[in-house]
């Protein structure tokens, strides 16, 4: 399909992969440690790591000489954590309630807590659905 959402969902659109990505990007690289994070079976841990890698998102690397493995983010899988992080600011302020946030992050450049905010790559302004128009792009479906 020629929509950059379903392509992406394609890659994490059920609800277990968004959370090994979470869960990856946060130290949890083993099989072991992934399954007793999210209570999830292994053999759907198993599918669902093996589609990661496939599809370029984790890279798996041997840690012992058993075939044991641990999983880490590639470039792209890194990358697409920014996708989750703005999730999270969305479920921070629609779903969080009175506790608050779960989570909170600390930038590394100025030392500060704060949340992801969509900007615009040319002026540095605000970037919001309201802000934008779509126009067809050069991978567009030709009618």
């Amino acid at each position: 399909m020629a929509c950059s959402i379903a392509r992406t969902l394609d890659v994490i659109g059920e609800p277990w992969s968004p959370l090994i990505l979470r869960d990856v990007w946060v130290g949890l690289s083993r099989f072991e440690q992934l399954q007793a994070d999210l209570g999830i079976s292994r053999k759907v841990l198993t599918e669902r790591l093996n589609h990661l890698v496939d599809r370029g998102v984790l890279e798996r690397r041997p840690y012992d000489r058993r075939p044991r493995y641990e999983y880490v983010l590639t470039d792209k899988g890194t990358e697409l954590v920014d996708v989750l992080m703005v999730m999270v600011g969305w479920g921070d302020r629609w779903l969080a309630g009175q506790a608050g946030p779960p989570v909170l992050y600390r930038h590394h450049a100025c030392g500060q807590v704060a949340a992801v905010d969509l900007r615009c790559a040319h002026c540095g302004l605000p970037m919001h659905a309201g802000d934008i128009d779509l126009l067809p792009g050069p991978g567009a479906a030709r009618p």
